[in-house]
């Protein structure tokens, strides 16, 4: 879509500045059927899906040659998730021998006995284990152990005055029973079995964190011995399970739970041991459908889609090259990178990141508030910021891994994930205690998105977001820094935001602020956290604290970029503020409004467009904004950070 397509209203700009920028388009703009939102991110993601599904079914017919073993492997997996009549044919037959393994557990000791290999084998377990960068020591992966995951989106779901759960749960437990039944349970075993593991789930909801809590690093390092988290349970050995796991019992696991570990013992109990594993099946056949049937897919989805608001399920063509896509996803995306971004964009876009760093750098060196010695610390960790652009430099070797058993050999779409899982997770847990590759890549080159990692301190801006409206040499210089600028500052501020700022320029959990530093910083956090805190938005309120993070970023980042755009030869604020208006169009199904308004650490996206540019005086002079205009904000309430 383009400017011309859908004008600006002019006048309105001084009233209500996102609808001013994207009201005719909303007014025409159409959600798919099977989506719950459309706009300036799922354009993009739609015009990628389309690519590269025309490329998989080319690569498919011949048209198209792999470039690569991996990619090889992939059109192998492609054709058997677009089989899909032996898909449906095979229907619930290739889950039955881990829905049975499950089934045959007759105690704690059983599980206890498999309990690495169960974790290996990506099956459920009361608790999850993984592997990150160490927050006191960034430069080695040390071991994590958390909460699980809820049915429910977060655990505020599972209150007593909650009015979304009410709708929810029915859904869900209607939609788990008919799948059980589905693969050949009784209607009376379904309904008990679907009811003693939401019962589980609600025992687990009150110690693990909701997703405000959750927002919170801070929070999030508590390192126990394997004495101490063994302690958590008497009926499962943790520590020898962990020992199978890395080869060896750390010093230290970092527990970012410790409320859930506390109450371990009290939910995994004899009484509690068939709620556990009825809870085990509703999570496995829920995790599986849409590697089994249509029927099974389609069933399977009832529940997200009406958290979401999707009307209709994503169609089989779709779906199967999204499961293909998703398991390869690394793959695809070093192909999108190469064939559809190139080397010459990589090293451009690389550039202009390289010089927002040096604005944000410039910006720092006159910051008004910041002692000199964290000024100096500031600046030496935006110095050391990694930086990765367009895709990785060389393909993660977990893939060279990946070999497709063909059905031909007996293999199906099934038992290829698991086999692919394990050796996901074989390959996770081998890197205990080995130096952190600080250059792997978490996100595949094709994902519209982009990120920052406190624990390694870089930022990635995947190919993907990387056209318009965000960018393109097809629009004023201006309104690229209002749009992939501001993401790019965005990014960078997050190594300063409430969150950020706790880390190193190593990524350690490390405090470098003054006491009087941080209490200031604290202060400004705290009238970010006013500003937007308490906004209504559909039907609902806008949680501050929970989008602290991001609300700090989306601020640095403007700043930033407005300052870029300004040191341009040609600088045209009218096109830098409105583009940044444009990049966050989106219409949204009510459904998904609500959920994002409950899990998510972004402000809505109206919101984000809207209250960012009332924080900048250039603002009002560029839109002749008064007091006597709706966008109006005083100048002691406007809140400036970075």
């Amino acid at each position: 879509m383009t400017k011309k397509d859908f004008p600006i209203n002019k006048p309105e700009l001084k009233d209500d500045f996102y609808d001013a920028i994207n009201g005719s388009w909303i007014k025409q703009a159409t959600i798919p059927s099977d989506h719950s939102s459309t706009g300036g991110f799922m354009d993009l993601v739609d015009d990628i899906d389309k690519t590269l599904m025309k490329d998989s079914a080319e690569l498919q017919s011949g048209k198209l040659n792999a470039t690569s073993p991996e990619l090889e492997e992939y059109k192998k997996f492609y054709n058997m998730t677009t089989n899909f009549k032996k898909r449906d044919e095979d229907g619930v037959k290739p889950l039955k021998p881990v829905l049975d393994r499950i089934t045959n557990l007759d105690n704690y000791d059983d599980l206890n006995d498999q309990l690495s290999d169960w974790i290996l084998s990506g099956l459920p377990t009361p608790f999850s284990l993984g592997l990150d960068p160490d927050m006191k020591n960034a430069k080695v992966n040390a071991l994590f152990a958390s909460g699980p995951s809820l049915f429910m989106p977060d655990k505020t779901y599972y209150e007593k005055d909650n009015e979304a759960a009410k709708t929810l749960m029915p859904i869900f437990i209607k939609m788990t029973t008919k799948l059980f039944e589905m693969a050949g349970y009784s209607e009376e075993d379904s309904k008990n079995i679907v009811e003693n593991a939401v019962e589980f789930d609600r025992l687990i909801a009150p110690n693990v964190k909701s997703a405000e809590e959750a927002a919170d690093y801070s929070k999030m390092y508590n390192p126990e011995s394997p004495d101490q988290l063994a302690k958590s349970t008497n009926v499962l050995n943790l520590k020898e399970a962990i020992n199978q796991l890395v080869g060896a019992l750390p010093e230290k696991i970092i527990v970012t739970e410790p409320q859930f570990f506390e109450n371990l013992s009290e939910l995994l109990t004899s009484s509690h041991f068939k709620l556990m594993k009825d809870w085990m099946l509703v999570k496995t056949l829920n995790g599986y459908s849409g590697a089994l049937s249509d029927e099974f897919r389609v069933t399977g989805g009832t529940y997200s889609r009406a958290l979401s608001g999707k009307k209709e399920a994503t169609n089989k063509k779709k779906a199967a090259y999204y499961l293909a896509s998703g398991t390869f996803d690394q793959v695809i995306g070093d192909y999108y990178g190469k064939k559809y971004f190139g080397e010459k964009a990589k090293d451009d876009v690389h550039q202009m990141v390289n010089n927002m760093i040096n604005v944000y750098k410039n910006r720092l060196t006159n910051n008004d508030w910041l002692s000199e010695d964290t000024k100096k610390m500031a600046i030496k960790k935006l110095s050391t910021l990694g930086v990765q652009v367009g895709y990785p430099d060389e393909l993660d070797p977990l893939y060279k891994k990946f070999h497709v058993t063909e059905e031909k050999d007996g293999g199906t779409v099934l038992s290829n994930l698991l086999d692919f899982e394990k050796i996901a997770n074989q390959y996770e847990f081998s890197k205990w205690n080995k130096p952190v590759e600080r250059e792997r890549w978490e996100m595949s080159a094709n994902t519209v998105n982009a990120y920052y990692h406190p624990f390694k301190n870089i930022i990635v801006f995947p190919a993907a977001i990387l056209q318009a409206p965000f960018y393109s040499l097809d629009q004023p210089e201006s309104a690229n820094y209002g749009g992939i600028g501001a993401v790019m500052a965005h990014e960078i501020s997050h190594a300063f935001d409430n969150n950020g700022s706790l880390f190193d320029q190593y990524g350690n959990l490390n405090n470098w602020w003054t006491k009087s530093d941080h209490e200031h910083f604290a202060k400004l956090a705290q009238k970010m956290i006013d500003e937007f805190n308490g906004i209504p938005f559909a039907g609902g309120k806008v949680n501050g604290k929970l989008t602290v993070s991001e609300n700090i970023a989306d601020a640095g980042g403007l700043s930033c970029a407005e300052e870029a755009a300004k040191n341009d030869t040609d600088p045209d604020l009218y096109q830098f503020f409105t583009n940044w208006g444009r990049i966050w169009r989106m219409k949204a199904t009510p459904e998904y409004q609500n959920l994002l308004l409950s899990i998510d650490v972004h402000a809505p996206s109206p919101l984000r467009a809207s209250v960012q540019v009332k924080n900048l005086d250039d603002f009002y002079t560029t839109f002749d904004v008064t007091s006597e205009d709706k966008m109006y904000l005083k100048p002691d309430k406007r809140v400036q950070i970075w």
